[in-house]
């Protein structure tokens, strides 16, 4: 394929602030983010952001069929070049956040999600999966290097924290690949890594997914207050009613929401479940 710089330039493109974009060309590194999606000849994927086009072509190279999303319709005449002859890709002009994922799940079947995501939406995309999807296998996602370590955190250190606790309940999350910052364009400021989210959807099993996630943003409400404190102030507990589902669930009674494994956060959420209803 020709300098994608070179591309861009003949078709007029410029970057656009506000959609985060910054693309890869480096064809060992798309091949290497592809190779680690694990995904084959039989694989529906499914991608968000597909900028230039990269990705997405050696993405097609690997799988079945490609759906990718793009929200920038001034990137068309550049897609039209980087994805020319390619068949088993598909580009769908529209913001994917406004999509439906039923619909669009229903449509692919099972697949496996393969993104350079914008970084100021990597969060409620991934959220959007974790807590929605029904037919993804994975998901594999270039993020800033700090979100990569939120997302794959162990309780009672510095970058765990509620999406952390969320994601753990339906999937295994996994660092897989550093990137540099230069190994984009235009250069980001921060490094970057690709996170695999392996779906296990009975992973940690629940009562009330509802109550899981109300209980998980409580404990995290304040990390300077007590769980105690917390459940109280988000539930609307009495603190009898607070410590007797923390001696239920086999929590110390002055823990912090931060010191909880997901598999305990989910003990507390089925004890107020239980109690609430």
């Amino acid at each position: 394929m020709e300098n994608l710089k070179d591309i861009l330039l003949r078709n007029g493109f410029s970057f656009k602030k506000q959609f985060g974009q910054n693309f890869i060309s480096d064809t060992n590194l798309l091949k290497s983010i592809v190779a680690l999606s694990g995904i084959g000849k039989d694989t529906t994927v499914l991608e968000i952001g597909c900028g230039a086009g990269t990705l997405t072509r050696e993405l097609a190279a690997a799988a079945k069929r490609v759906v990718s999303y793009e929200i920038d319709k001034k990137l068309q005449p550049v897609l039209a070049e980087t994805l020319s002859g390619i068949e088993n890709a598909e580009v769908v002009f529209r913001d994917f956040m406004k999509e439906n994922l039923a619909d669009i799940e229903n449509s692919l079947g099972n697949y496996t999600v393969v993104a350079n995501l914008p970084y100021y939406i990597t969060t409620p995309i991934v959220m959007r999966f974790v807590e929605q999807s029904e037919k993804a296998d994975a998901v594999v996602i270039m993020v800033q290097d700090d979100v990569a370590k939120r997302f794959c955190a162990q309780a009672d250190t510095p970058e765990y924290g509620a999406v952390t606790a969320a994601i753990a309940r339906r999937a295994v999350a996994k660092t897989v690949k550093l990137v540099p910052r230069n190994m984009f364009y235009p250069v980001p400021n921060v490094d970057s890594a690709v996170v695999k989210l392996t779906f296990e959807r009975d992973r940690i099993p629940v009562k009330s997914a509802k109550c899981y996630r109300d209980t998980v943003r409580a404990a995290f409400l304040s990390r300077r207050k007590t769980l105690e404190n917390n459940l109280v102030n988000a539930f609307s507990l009495s603190r009898e009613q607070a410590r007797g589902i923390l001696r239920d669930a086999g929590i110390p009674e002055k823990a912090r929401g931060e010191t909880l494994t997901p598999e305990q956060l989910a003990a507390l959420s089925d004890r107020i479940f239980a109690l609430r209803g």
